[in-house]
């Protein structure tokens, strides 16, 4: 058996490149940013790397893509790669591996007062039943608290 499958949540890099092959169908692609994050153990200190990836969508997926995302969307993408060749005009031979988009997922769409601020997905806890003000006391209820 044999499995060829991609699974990312990235933001895209920039606005997606949407045309129509001369077949009548829909091609778009974009470029993915991916990070991961970890604790160096020798200095303690939190490093990334981000990896970035050649996206290709098409027909209806092709369509949505180019008319909801945009540089900075956050997207969930199932795909699988595929590399393709061809020469370029000296005649050298070129390879480009891309994940080509089987099923996406668009993230939450950024508003003005959402660009200011974090890009973090915020956690959303229980919330505490009682909160004691150190000041004077007064106990303050949970129904009480504008969110």
């Amino acid at each position: 058996m044999n499995i060829n499958k991609v699974v990312l949540i990235g933001r895209l890099t920039s606005d997606p490149e949407s045309r129509t092959i001369p077949s009548g169908q829909n091609v778009c692609s974009f470029g993915l940013a991916t990070n991961r994050t970890w604790t160096n153990k020798q200095t303690n200190q939190k490093e990334v790397k981000t990896e970035f990836h050649n996206i290709v969508l098409w027909g209806k997926l092709a369509e949505i893509a180019s008319q909801y995302l945009n540089k900075g969307s956050l997207t969930y993408i199932e795909g699988r790669l595929q590399t393709r060749s061809w020469q370029d005009q000296s005649g050298v031979k070129k390879y480009r591996t891309e994940i080509v988009g089987e099923n996406i997922q668009m993230g939450p769409r950024r508003t003005a007062v959402a660009q200011q601020a974090s890009t973090e997905i915020p956690v959303i806890e229980e919330p505490v039943k009682e909160i004691k003000d150190n000041k004077d006391d007064q106990e303050i209820r949970v129904e009480d608290i504008p969110f």
